[in-house]
């Protein structure tokens, strides 16, 4: 159901994480969110800084506001993101290295590597009893954001199934990970459903592990049929929701995960077989050579399809017409009406800063007007190039040079 971007003609957005403000130097590490806003330097930094990164992507232009995943904590390589609800729900205990079974051939990495920094710095809690869901309170914090914004609130939260990637079952209530990824499931849709049941209507949730196995695994159809299953069974009832499936190739402080991958094995089973209304694909970093695989499907699929048109892998901010240029090349492909514009992943995976962040959300702005403009559609009003509002204003500046080519 299209609840946000239903009259909108090239909607734009970033994907979901957006770097802290240095102020914001408070974590939660595990105790729920209403017992931390009981502090009162909690309380201020935490809802200053929502106000602060629904200022910053309404400044630069986009459409959809998202929460900066300000609610993670500011850990190694964006741990927080599977970890906030790990240390929330039951059934789960402690900090260990990952146990060696567990770790899948594609994820590791030689000594001296960054990836191998993360990978091996990581620590993940083993699964020990039942797992059943906690008070993760999402609506709560969308209640927050929405607060400050009349724009929609496009509201991410990690998926079950790619926290079953890293986890180590030690208890007989579980046979195996697909079990504890089921109850997982189950403990996200109770989350998501209360979610949706205060107001929101925009939810992103990042990622199933399905272009991860159809391209690792291909053969192992059972599996990829679980996959969608827990997929399903994770979303199910969230029929007045405009439901977003993230995927990427990964996003550890920036870094490039895997090479020499493809999202071809999976782009039937993301299209036809997932429940949702909008897949994000990472397009930019690997310079759109994939683009041409979504042809056919997309315009026989009811999905629309948001093209990254933004590394969120390097620091050189983007200019307006660069951004432009991959728009033109995706609408080769993708109808103008199905397609949504965002970046490839997150900002705020440690690596990043607001600035860069802010600026790249301004090319995906201004470029998206360039290409409406041409397709004589309406453009929208971005605050962040308005000569007028700059911050150091000089009267005497020529016009035509406050947009860069």
């Amino acid at each position: 159901m299209f609840t946000a971007t239903k009259d909108l003609m090239l909607p734009t957005t970033v994907t979901g994480s957006w770097p802290r403000p240095r102020w914001f130097d408070m974590s939660m590490w595990g105790k729920p969110l209403s017992t931390c806003m009981m502090d009162i330097k909690f309380r201020e930094l935490f809802t200053d800084a929502l106000s602060v990164v629904i200022s910053d992507q309404e400044r630069a232009g986009l459409d959809l506001i998202n929460h900066g995943d300000f609610f993670c904590d500011a850990d190694m390589a964006g741990r927080s993101w599977h970890h906030y609800p790990l240390q929330r729900w039951t059934g789960f205990e402690g900090d260990y290295f990952q146990s060696g079974h567990t770790v899948a051939d594609h994820l590791k990495y030689p000594p001296g590597t960054m990836l191998n920094e993360i990978y091996t710095g990581w620590r993940w809690p083993k699964v020990v009893d039942k797992v059943e869901a906690g008070p993760l309170e999402y609506a709560k914090i969308w209640r927050m954001l929405q607060a400050r914004t009349r724009k929609p609130i496009k509201f991410g939260t990690v998926s079950a199934q790619v926290m079953g990637y890293f986890l180590d079952i030690k208890t007989d209530k579980y046979k195996d990970v697909r079990e504890v990824v089921w109850d997982m499931a189950t403990a996200m849709n109770k989350e998501l459903r209360a979610l949706a049941a205060a107001g929101c209507k925009l939810i992103q949730i990042e990622e199933p592990t399905l272009h991860f196995t159809a391209h690792y695994y291909p053969d192992d159809k059972e599996y990829l049929k679980f996959l969608v299953d827990a997929w399903n069974h994770e979303t199910s009832g969230l029929d007045d929701v405009e439901i977003w499936i993230h995927t990427c190739w990964g996003n550890p402080n920036m870094q490039r995960v895997f090479e020499g991958v493809s999202y071809k094995p999976s782009i039937e089973i993301y299209l036809e077989q997932c429940r949702g209304d909008v897949w994000t694909v990472e397009m930019c970093d690997h310079d759109q050579v994939e683009l041409p695989l979504f042809a056919d499907p997309i315009k026989a699929s009811s999905k629309k399809l948001a093209v990254g048109v933004v590394s969120h892998r390097t620091l050189q901010c983007d200019r307006p017409n660069d951004v432009a240029e991959r728009i033109r090349s995706a609408l080769k492909y993708v109808p103008a009406e199905k397609l949504c514009l965002s970046t490839d992943c997150g900002f705020g995976r440690q690596g990043c800063n607001r600035d860069t962040a802010f600026f790249k959300s301004v090319a995906i702005a201004e470029g998206a007007n360039i290409v409406r403009k041409e397709l004589g559609f309406e453009e929208r009003y971005v605050p962040g190039v308005d000569t007028n509002l700059q911050t150091d204003y000089i009267p005497e500046l020529d016009p035509s040079f406050t947009r860069l080519k």
